[in-house]
Protein backbone atom coordinates (compact mmCIF):
# COMPACT_ATOMS: atom_id res chain seq x y z
CA UNK A 1 0.00 0.00 0.00
CA UNK A 2 1.38 3.43 -0.98
CA UNK A 3 2.50 5.68 1.88
CA UNK A 4 0.70 8.98 2.38
CA UNK A 5 2.86 12.10 2.13
CA UNK A 6 1.81 15.25 3.93
CA UNK A 7 3.16 18.49 5.34
CA UNK A 8 4.12 17.92 8.97
CA UNK A 9 5.86 21.23 9.69
CA UNK A 10 6.12 24.76 8.27
CA UNK A 11 8.25 27.85 8.88
CA UNK A 12 9.31 31.12 7.27
CA UNK A 13 11.77 33.99 7.62
CA UNK A 14 11.94 37.46 6.05
CA UNK A 15 14.64 40.12 6.50
CA UNK A 16 14.11 42.97 8.93
CA UNK A 17 14.61 45.85 6.48
CA UNK A 18 11.42 47.16 4.89
CA UNK A 19 11.60 49.01 1.58
CA UNK A 20 8.37 50.93 1.01
CA UNK A 21 7.11 52.46 -2.21
CA UNK A 22 8.23 55.93 -1.21
CA UNK A 23 11.83 54.76 -1.51
CA UNK A 24 11.30 54.40 -5.26
CA UNK A 25 9.77 57.85 -5.57
CA UNK A 26 13.21 59.23 -4.76
CA UNK A 27 15.17 57.20 -7.29
CA UNK A 28 12.87 56.99 -10.33
CA UNK A 29 9.75 58.41 -11.95
CA UNK A 30 7.04 56.53 -10.04
CA UNK A 31 4.72 56.91 -7.06
CA UNK A 32 3.20 54.90 -4.25
CA UNK A 33 -0.20 55.20 -5.92
CA UNK A 34 1.11 53.95 -9.30
CA UNK A 35 2.83 50.92 -7.73
CA UNK A 36 -0.06 50.02 -5.43
CA UNK A 37 -2.72 50.34 -8.14
CA UNK A 38 -0.89 48.18 -10.65
CA UNK A 39 0.70 45.57 -8.38
CA UNK A 40 -0.86 45.63 -4.91
CA UNK A 41 2.60 46.03 -3.37
CA UNK A 42 3.16 48.55 -0.54
CA UNK A 43 6.55 47.33 0.70
CA UNK A 44 9.05 44.50 0.38
CA UNK A 45 11.92 43.12 2.47
CA UNK A 46 15.63 43.37 1.70
CA UNK A 47 18.55 41.42 3.15
CA UNK A 48 21.21 43.17 5.18
CA UNK A 49 24.77 43.60 3.94
CA UNK A 50 26.65 40.31 4.38
CA UNK A 51 23.43 38.27 4.55
CA UNK A 52 22.71 35.55 1.95
CA UNK A 53 20.03 33.10 0.88
CA UNK A 54 21.35 30.31 3.11
CA UNK A 55 20.90 32.55 6.18
CA UNK A 56 17.21 33.10 5.48
CA UNK A 57 16.80 29.43 4.53
CA UNK A 58 18.40 28.29 7.79
CA UNK A 59 16.01 30.28 9.98
CA UNK A 60 12.94 29.18 8.00
CA UNK A 61 14.11 25.56 8.06
CA UNK A 62 14.73 25.60 11.83
CA UNK A 63 11.15 26.76 12.41
CA UNK A 64 9.73 24.10 10.07
CA UNK A 65 11.72 21.35 11.78
CA UNK A 66 10.58 22.53 15.21
CA UNK A 67 7.00 22.60 13.93
CA UNK A 68 7.34 19.01 12.67
CA UNK A 69 8.72 17.79 16.02
CA UNK A 70 11.52 15.83 14.42
CA UNK A 71 15.28 16.24 14.82
CA UNK A 72 17.55 17.50 12.03
CA UNK A 73 19.30 14.14 11.90
CA UNK A 74 15.96 12.52 11.05
CA UNK A 75 15.85 14.36 7.72
CA UNK A 76 16.55 12.09 4.75
CA UNK A 77 16.75 14.81 2.12
CA UNK A 78 16.91 18.59 1.73
CA UNK A 79 15.56 20.23 -1.44
CA UNK A 80 16.11 23.96 -1.89
CA UNK A 81 14.43 25.92 -4.66
CA UNK A 82 16.26 29.13 -5.51
CA UNK A 83 17.48 31.26 -8.41
CA UNK A 84 19.64 33.32 -6.03
CA UNK A 85 22.05 30.88 -4.37
CA UNK A 86 24.91 32.13 -2.19
CA UNK A 87 27.26 31.10 -5.03
CA UNK A 88 27.28 28.76 -8.01
CA UNK A 89 29.05 26.15 -5.88
CA UNK A 90 28.32 24.77 -3.30
CA UNK A 91 24.53 24.51 -3.30
CA UNK A 92 22.40 26.28 -0.71
CA UNK A 93 21.04 22.86 0.29
CA UNK A 94 24.52 21.59 1.23
CA UNK A 95 25.24 24.74 3.24
CA UNK A 96 21.89 24.27 4.94
CA UNK A 97 22.54 20.59 5.66
CA UNK A 98 25.73 21.49 7.51
CA UNK A 99 24.22 24.42 9.42
CA UNK A 100 21.25 22.33 10.55
CA UNK A 101 23.31 19.29 11.50
CA UNK A 102 21.18 17.16 9.16
CA UNK A 103 24.02 14.64 8.83
CA UNK A 104 21.87 11.91 7.25
CA UNK A 105 20.27 14.03 4.54
CA UNK A 106 21.02 14.07 0.83
CA UNK A 107 20.87 17.62 -0.52
CA UNK A 108 20.35 19.41 -3.82
CA UNK A 109 19.07 22.70 -5.24
CA UNK A 110 16.56 23.02 -8.06
CA UNK A 111 15.79 25.97 -10.32
CA UNK A 112 12.21 26.54 -11.46
CA UNK A 113 11.88 30.20 -10.47
CA UNK A 114 8.55 31.10 -8.83
CA UNK A 115 7.18 27.56 -9.33
CA UNK A 116 10.17 26.05 -7.55
CA UNK A 117 8.57 25.27 -4.21
CA UNK A 118 5.79 23.29 -5.91
CA UNK A 119 8.41 21.46 -7.98
CA UNK A 120 10.30 20.60 -4.79
CA UNK A 121 7.11 19.50 -3.04
CA UNK A 122 6.31 17.23 -6.00
CA UNK A 123 9.74 15.58 -5.85
CA UNK A 124 9.52 15.11 -2.08
CA UNK A 125 6.07 13.57 -2.35
CA UNK A 126 7.33 10.84 -4.68
CA UNK A 127 10.14 9.85 -2.31
CA UNK A 128 7.75 9.62 0.64
CA UNK A 129 5.05 7.74 -1.23
CA UNK A 130 7.41 5.12 -2.66
CA UNK A 131 8.82 4.39 0.78
CA UNK A 132 12.40 5.41 0.07
CA UNK A 133 12.46 8.29 2.59
CA UNK A 134 10.46 9.35 5.66
CA UNK A 135 11.23 13.05 6.19
CA UNK A 136 12.18 15.62 3.56
CA UNK A 137 12.78 19.35 4.02
CA UNK A 138 11.62 21.54 1.12
CA UNK A 139 12.72 25.18 1.12
CA UNK A 140 11.93 28.09 -1.19
CA UNK A 141 14.37 30.96 -0.68
CA UNK A 142 15.20 34.07 -2.67
CA UNK A 143 17.27 37.21 -2.25
CA UNK A 144 15.92 38.93 -5.33
CA UNK A 145 17.23 42.31 -4.24
CA UNK A 146 20.65 41.06 -5.39
CA UNK A 147 19.46 40.56 -8.99
CA UNK A 148 17.08 43.51 -9.25
CA UNK A 149 17.98 46.45 -11.48
CA UNK A 150 16.98 49.51 -9.45
CA UNK A 151 17.18 51.62 -12.59
CA UNK A 152 14.49 49.57 -14.36
CA UNK A 153 11.07 51.06 -13.55
CA UNK A 154 9.26 47.95 -14.88
CA UNK A 155 10.87 45.50 -12.45
CA UNK A 156 12.53 47.42 -9.60
CA UNK A 157 9.37 47.73 -7.51
CA UNK A 158 8.27 44.10 -7.81
CA UNK A 159 10.73 41.92 -5.96
CA UNK A 160 11.58 41.13 -2.34
CA UNK A 161 13.58 38.69 -0.23
CA UNK A 162 12.41 35.84 1.99
CA UNK A 163 12.36 32.12 2.74
CA UNK A 164 9.69 29.54 3.48
CA UNK A 165 10.06 25.87 4.39
CA UNK A 166 8.01 22.74 4.87
CA UNK A 167 8.84 19.29 6.20
CA UNK A 168 7.15 16.57 4.15
CA UNK A 169 6.65 13.25 5.93
CA UNK A 170 4.42 10.23 6.26
CA UNK A 171 0.92 10.93 7.56
CA UNK A 172 -2.06 8.81 8.54
CA UNK A 173 -4.71 11.41 7.75
CA UNK A 174 -4.93 14.05 5.04
CA UNK A 175 -1.82 14.60 2.97
CA UNK A 176 -0.79 15.82 -0.45
CA UNK A 177 -3.64 14.68 -2.68
CA UNK A 178 -2.20 15.77 -6.02
CA UNK A 179 0.51 17.81 -7.67
CA UNK A 180 0.89 19.10 -11.21
CA UNK A 181 3.97 20.72 -12.76
CA UNK A 182 4.75 21.89 -16.28
CA UNK A 183 6.96 24.07 -18.44
CA UNK A 184 7.06 25.93 -21.75
CA UNK A 185 10.60 26.88 -22.73
CA UNK A 186 9.40 28.82 -25.76
CA UNK A 187 8.60 31.67 -23.35
CA UNK A 188 12.07 31.71 -21.81
CA UNK A 189 12.78 35.26 -23.04
CA UNK A 190 9.82 36.70 -21.14
CA UNK A 191 11.63 36.53 -17.79
CA UNK A 192 15.38 36.11 -17.73
CA UNK A 193 18.87 37.05 -16.60
CA UNK A 194 21.17 37.26 -19.61
CA UNK A 195 24.63 37.08 -18.06
CA UNK A 196 26.43 35.03 -15.45
CA UNK A 197 26.15 31.59 -17.05
CA UNK A 198 28.17 29.65 -19.62
CA UNK A 199 26.66 31.48 -22.59
CA UNK A 200 27.66 34.90 -21.27
CA UNK A 201 30.21 34.65 -18.44
CA UNK A 202 30.76 37.65 -16.20
CA UNK A 203 32.79 40.46 -17.76
CA UNK A 204 33.25 44.20 -17.31
CA UNK A 205 30.82 44.74 -20.19
CA UNK A 206 28.11 42.48 -18.76
CA UNK A 207 28.34 44.17 -15.36
CA UNK A 208 28.34 47.68 -16.86
CA UNK A 209 25.21 46.83 -18.87
CA UNK A 210 23.36 45.34 -15.87
CA UNK A 211 23.02 42.00 -17.69
CA UNK A 212 23.22 40.12 -14.39
CA UNK A 213 19.89 41.62 -13.37
CA UNK A 214 16.42 40.28 -14.12
CA UNK A 215 14.42 41.56 -17.10
CA UNK A 216 10.78 40.90 -17.83
CA UNK A 217 8.17 41.31 -20.54
CA UNK A 218 5.36 42.29 -18.20
CA UNK A 219 2.39 41.99 -20.58
CA UNK A 220 3.41 38.54 -21.80
CA UNK A 221 4.02 37.25 -18.28
CA UNK A 222 0.69 38.70 -17.09
CA UNK A 223 -1.33 36.95 -19.82
CA UNK A 224 0.52 33.68 -19.26
CA UNK A 225 0.03 33.88 -15.50
CA UNK A 226 -3.73 34.52 -15.51
CA UNK A 227 -4.27 31.59 -17.87
CA UNK A 228 -1.93 29.15 -16.15
CA UNK A 229 -2.98 29.93 -12.57
CA UNK A 230 -6.53 28.85 -13.36
CA UNK A 231 -5.57 25.94 -15.61
CA UNK A 232 -2.99 24.48 -13.22
CA UNK A 233 -5.34 24.84 -10.25
CA UNK A 234 -8.18 23.05 -12.05
CA UNK A 235 -5.92 20.19 -13.15
CA UNK A 236 -4.63 19.64 -9.60
CA UNK A 237 -8.16 19.81 -8.19
CA UNK A 238 -9.42 17.26 -10.71
CA UNK A 239 -6.43 14.98 -10.10
CA UNK A 240 -7.37 15.04 -6.42
CA UNK A 241 -10.91 13.95 -7.26
CA UNK A 242 -12.38 17.23 -6.10
CA UNK A 243 -14.27 20.22 -7.49
CA UNK A 244 -13.53 23.94 -6.94
CA UNK A 245 -16.34 24.13 -4.39
CA UNK A 246 -14.47 21.56 -2.27
CA UNK A 247 -11.51 23.92 -1.80
CA UNK A 248 -11.33 25.59 1.61
CA UNK A 249 -8.36 27.85 1.00
CA UNK A 250 -6.22 29.11 -1.90
CA UNK A 251 -2.54 30.08 -1.59
CA UNK A 252 -1.35 31.54 -4.92
CA UNK A 253 2.07 32.82 -5.88
CA UNK A 254 2.27 36.48 -4.87
CA UNK A 255 3.29 38.27 -8.07
CA UNK A 256 0.51 40.78 -8.73
CA UNK A 257 -2.79 41.42 -6.95
CA UNK A 258 -4.64 41.63 -10.28
CA UNK A 259 -3.40 38.15 -11.25
CA UNK A 260 -4.44 36.77 -7.86
CA UNK A 261 -7.92 38.33 -8.06
CA UNK A 262 -8.44 37.20 -11.66
CA UNK A 263 -7.48 33.58 -10.92
CA UNK A 264 -9.68 33.48 -7.80
CA UNK A 265 -12.62 34.85 -9.78
CA UNK A 266 -12.16 32.25 -12.53
CA UNK A 267 -12.19 29.51 -9.90
CA UNK A 268 -15.30 30.96 -8.27
CA UNK A 269 -13.49 31.59 -4.99
CA UNK A 270 -14.36 34.42 -2.63
CA UNK A 271 -11.30 36.49 -1.72
CA UNK A 272 -11.86 35.56 1.93
CA UNK A 273 -10.61 32.10 0.95
CA UNK A 274 -7.48 33.51 -0.72
CA UNK A 275 -4.29 34.40 1.14
CA UNK A 276 -2.67 37.68 0.11
CA UNK A 277 0.56 39.11 1.54
CA UNK A 278 1.97 40.73 -1.61
CA UNK A 279 1.29 44.14 -0.06
CA UNK A 280 3.92 43.38 2.62
CA UNK A 281 6.52 41.36 0.74
CA UNK A 282 6.20 41.86 -3.01
CA UNK A 283 7.17 38.96 -5.26
CA UNK A 284 9.59 36.61 -3.46
CA UNK A 285 9.67 34.06 -6.30
CA UNK A 286 9.96 30.51 -4.91
CA UNK A 287 9.64 31.80 -1.34
CA UNK A 288 6.21 33.38 -1.94
CA UNK A 289 4.06 30.26 -1.60
CA UNK A 290 5.73 28.69 1.46
CA UNK A 291 5.85 32.03 3.31
CA UNK A 292 2.16 32.63 2.58
CA UNK A 293 1.28 29.06 3.52
CA UNK A 294 3.12 29.35 6.85
CA UNK A 295 1.49 32.67 7.69
CA UNK A 296 -1.99 31.43 6.74
CA UNK A 297 -1.55 28.40 9.02
CA UNK A 298 -0.24 30.44 11.95
CA UNK A 299 -3.09 32.95 11.56
CA UNK A 300 -5.61 30.12 11.79
CA UNK A 301 -6.86 30.56 8.23
CA UNK A 302 -5.76 27.03 7.31
CA UNK A 303 -6.98 24.34 9.65
CA UNK A 304 -6.55 20.60 9.95
CA UNK A 305 -8.66 18.81 7.35
CA UNK A 306 -8.88 21.81 4.99
CA UNK A 307 -8.36 21.25 1.28
CA UNK A 308 -5.74 23.81 0.29
CA UNK A 309 -4.65 24.67 -3.26
CA UNK A 310 -1.20 26.15 -3.85
CA UNK A 311 -0.28 27.37 -7.33
CA UNK A 312 2.58 29.26 -8.93
CA UNK A 313 4.09 30.33 -12.24
CA UNK A 314 7.51 31.64 -13.12
CA UNK A 315 10.42 32.08 -15.45
CA UNK A 316 11.29 29.23 -17.72
CA UNK A 317 8.37 29.39 -18.25
CA UNK A 318 7.22 27.05 -15.49
CA UNK A 319 4.10 26.38 -13.47
CA UNK A 320 3.02 24.12 -10.64
CA UNK A 321 0.04 23.40 -8.41
CA UNK A 322 -0.93 21.05 -5.61
CA UNK A 323 -3.93 20.11 -3.51
CA UNK A 324 -3.09 19.49 0.13
CA UNK A 325 -5.46 18.10 2.72
CA UNK A 326 -3.96 19.88 5.71
CA UNK A 327 -2.48 17.53 8.31
CA UNK A 328 -1.25 19.98 10.95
Amino acid sequence: MKNKAGIIGVGSQVPEERVDNYYFEHIMDTSDEWITTRTGIKERRRIAEGEASSDLAFNAAKKAIESSRIKPEELDMIIVSTITPDSSLPSVSCILQDKLGAVNAAAFDLSAACSGFVYGLTVATQFIENGMYENILVVGVETLSTITNYEDRKTAVLFGDGAGAAVVGRVEEGGIRSTYIGADGSGRDYLQISAGGSRMPASHESVDKNLHKVTMSGSNVFKFAVRKMEEASIIAIEKAGLAPEDINFYVPHQANIRIIEASAKRLGLDMEKVYVNIDRYGNMSSASIPVAMDEAYREGKIKKGDNVVIVGFGGGLTWGSAVINWSL
